[in-house]
C-alpha cells in the first residue's frame, strides 16, 4: 500500500497569478496572492461596502495634495504577495502611479468575516514590509483598531507584528499617521 500525500495549495508568483487573472478575467473570483497562495476572499456585503465608502469619503478629505487614494488595489510588497487592501493612501500624484505601489502611508481594511485573516496574516504581512499605519474597521464589535509600529514577532506569521494597538469607538478621533494634524473622527468610519 502507497503512501497518499496530503492536498496542498499551489505556490504561485505574481507573474503566474496576473496571467491566471487575465486567463479568466479578474471576475472569475475576488481573490489575493498571499506567500504565494491564492486566497479567495468572501462577497462584499451591503455593511462592508458602505463602511468602505464612509472611509474613502473621511480619508479622502484629509488626504488630498501629494497623496492618492487607492481602494481595493493590489499593494505590491514581494514576488509571491500582492494583498489587495481595502483603502490604502499612497504618497504621490495619481499620474505618477503607473505601477502598484509597493508600500502605503495608511492602510484601512474593513473587516466582517476576514477580522480573524485581517489581524493576523494581513498585519503580520504589512508590518513585515514596515507599514506604520494600519486600521481595521471592525465590523463586529463597531470600533476602529488601530496598529502601529512594526516590530519583529516571531510568533506572527510573517515573522512582524504591530506592538502598538489601540481599540476606538465612537466618539473618539485617530491622527493619521502622515497627517498628525487632521481628525478623523471614528464614527465617520462607521455604518
Amino acid at each position: 500500500m502507497s503512501v497518499i500525500d496530503e492536498p496542498k495549495p499551489k505556490r504561485w508568483t505574481k507573474a503566474e497569478y496576473r496571467s491566471l487573472l487575465d486567463w479568466y478575467g479578474e471576475d472569475w473570483l475576488r481573490s489575493e496572492l498571499i506567500d504565494g497562495e491564492i486566497i479567495q476572499m468572501p462577497p462584499q456585503t451591503e455593511v462592508h461596502s458602505h463602511a468602505l465608502s464612509l472611509a474613502d469619503y473621511a480619508v479622502r478629505k484629509v488626504f488630498r495634495r501629494g497623496y492618492v487614494v487607492k481602494v481595493q488595489s493590489p499593494l505590491d510588497v514581494s514576488r509571491t504577495s500582492e494583498p489587495e487592501p481595502d483603502l490604502m493612501v499612497v504618497k504621490g500624484d495619481v499620474r505618477g502611479l503607473r505601477k502598484h505601489p509597493s508600500t502605503a502611508e495608511l492602510i484601512i481594511e474593513v473587516a466582517w468575516g476576514s477580522l480573524t485573516y485581517d489581524r493576523d496574516t494581513k498585519g503580520s504581512l504589512y508590518a513585515s514590509r514596515g507599514i506604520r499605519d494600519y486600521w481595521i474597521v471592525n465590523l463586529h464589535n463597531n470600533t476602529v483598531e488601530v496598529r502601529r509600529r512594526p516590530a519583529k514577532d516571531a510568533d506572527a506569521v510573517f515573522g512582524h507584528s504591530y506592538a502598538d494597538t489601540e481599540v476606538l469607538s465612537r466618539g473618539e478621533s485617530i491622527a493619521p499617521l502622515a497627517a498628525p494634524k487632521s481628525k478623523i473622527k471614528v464614527a465617520d468610519l462607521l455604518p
